[in-house]
């Protein structure tokens, strides 16, 4: 049979959305956003906290180092500038060299800290977070050796 002479079907009249159905969409969408987006916004501060507690690590190595060859760790006015070029005061070994190519700066862009005594134990290496003052919360807590 020919397409013209068959008979016309029956069309479904085209029907858009109704408001309430638009609207169940809209509310599912924003419960999804609101569960989704809070996890991935704290990822970069969750890199960053683990960035910097692998730069901490990889300096409490460098400064284990510098005592073996220098019989102390550097004072707290010599810095850890002291495992990148040789100190200009304080007590020096005649054995010193370099144990740290560059100092890292840490995620945040400060440097990081050094107390020798340290107030959590023999030395101390910390960052003060994204704040870059001590103490706070969450992205802005202190990272340091004392919690590795």
């Amino acid at each position: 049979m020919p397409l013209a002479a068959r008979p016309p079907r029956h069309r479904r009249a085209q029907q858009g959305f109704t408001l309430i159905e638009i609207m169940v969409v809209v509310v599912i969408m924003g419960i999804l956003a609101a569960l989704v987006v809070p996890r991935l916004l704290d990822r970069p501060d969750q890199a960053r906290a683990v960035a910097a507690r692998q730069d901490i690590a990889t300096i409490v190595q460098a400064l284990k180092l510098y005592r073996l060859d220098n019989g102390r760790y550097p004072t707290t006015e010599q810095g850890l500038s002291a495992l990148v070029t040789k100190p200009a005061s304080g007590p020096v070994s005649s054995n010193w060299r370099p144990t740290l190519e560059r100092l890292p700066n840490d995620p945040w862009g400060n440097p990081y800290q050094y107390l020798n005594p340290g107030v959590h134990g023999e030395i101390d290496i910390f960052s003060l977070g994204a704040d870059a003052t001590p103490g706070g919360e969450n992205a802005d807590a202190d990272i340091g050796s004392w919690a590795q």
